[in-house]
């Protein structure tokens, strides 16, 4: 066997945690285990069914360990590779070549934080760098920030482009029940909020809140018994760039354009084949540099491709359909709740927000500072 064959794992199960405030005394692993139970009772199978088991967590020391324990499980395959907010993508990855290899049968990725309980910065403490650290930014915004205003620097992109981002997040959270958000928001409420880093206002970074997911994989054969239809993973790509901001080669440019080549070289298809995307949406920038280094528009013309409701509902392409990290949830590192929306989508499960014959939808992930960026492409049967 060789390489990541398209179509060779099948996700079965997926659920989120309890998200927002949760309720006192919750753990991370508490809600791990939670949305773990909730993704396996959504396929059919049970905690006796699981020998593959993969976690990342900046609460929990060595995840994987700490969940099987929990959980009074003895997986036969075990991952607890970190690499910020995209790990999850690369445990899809590293899952689908473990059932490949038949090293395990049922994998559950797992992640859990309650980062607004206890706050942000207990939840993911930062590491000390001689370089960057003495001049105090306020990190990871100010890292984004630098990108965004690189961005507008080079090619013109405006606050108001940036600010498109949110708004039409807001507009696709009003269509989800689960979204944190309840309220309409307007370009001029994005602008006039309280400054944070420069370009972006509170209303241009990502939600604080609590909350995990899981999702199952499994074999196509034993995917076709279960409960739900099976969502099949198409196309992998991962790609580092870098670990501090003060090294990313170039401010305007994510190591995206590197995992999404590969990904979609796997899956046999081309960007204009998709018919949703979920964006890790960290800050209003992630989803421009996105949109161009996945294909969907040129360098330096992401600003443009948003405006005017493009990415909204009944815009040209659905992004972020579930409202995305500005509206809907963000519990720290956000990948895994990226993949959940995708595979609904597919699935065909997301009420006023369905994108109407959703076949293929790619899911982006993006950990640290734009330092790992990770893409996953899911396909309903249709697409095998």
């Amino acid at each position: 066997m060789s390489g990541l064959v398209k179509g060779s794992v099948a996700v079965v199960g997926a659920a989120e945690s309890d998200l927002g405030q949760v309720a006192s005394g919750n753990s991370p692993l508490d809600l791990m285990a939670q949305a773990t139970i909730r993704a396996l009772d959504d396929c059919g199978l049970t905690l006796k069914d699981v020998d593959g088991l993969f976690v990342a967590a900046t609460q929990v020391r060595m995840g994987p360990m700490a969940l099987a324990e929990y959980l009074r499980i003895k997986p036969k395959y075990f991952d607890g590779t970190i690499i910020g907010g995209s790990s999850f993508m690369s445990h899809v990855a590293h899952a689908q070549a473990a059932i490949q290899l038949g090293l395990c049968e049922v994998a559950v990725i797992a992640y859990g934080s309650t980062q607004r309980s206890v706050s942000r910065a207990a939840a993911s403490p930062r590491e000390f760098n001689p370089y960057e650290s003495p001049y105090r930014p306020i990190l990871p915004i100010s890292a984004y920030a630098m990108a965004a205003a690189r961005h507008m620097h080079q090619y013109g992109t405006t606050r108001e482009q940036l600010a498109e981002v949110a708004v039409a997040a807001r507009k696709w959270a009003l269509l989800n029940p689960k979204a944190w958000e309840k309220e309409p928001l307007t370009i001029e409420q994005v602008l006039n909020a309280r400054m944070v880093s420069y370009p972006f206002t509170v209303r241009d970074c990502c939600l604080v809140v609590d909350g995990g997911g899981a999702i199952v994989l499994t074999t196509p054969a034993r995917a076709k018994s279960l409960k739900k239809k099976p969502v099949y993973v198409l196309g992998v790509g991962e790609s580092l760039s870098h670990a501090n901001i003060s090294s990313l080669p170039d401010f305007t440019v994510s190591a995206a354009s590197e995992s999404g080549p590969i990904a979609f070289k796997r899956a046999g298809l081309k960007p204009n084949e998709v018919n949703m995307l979920s964006l890790y949406d960290a800050f209003t920038i992630t989803p421009i540099l996105f949109l161009e280094d996945l294909g969907y528009c040129p360098k330096g013309e992401g600003g443009r491709f948003v405006a005017d409701g493009a990415i909204a509902p009944g815009g040209k392409l659905a992004v972020n359909t579930s409202g995305g990290g500005l509206s809907y949830c963000h519990p720290g590192m956000y990948g895994l709740l990226v993949m959940i929306e995708a595979i609904r989508q597919v699935r065909g499960e997301c009420g006023a927000r369905q994108v109407p014959q959703c076949d293929i939808a790619l899911a982006h992930g993006n950990g640290g500072v734009l330092s790992s960026q990770c893409t996953v492409i899911f396909g309903s049967e249709n697409t095998i």
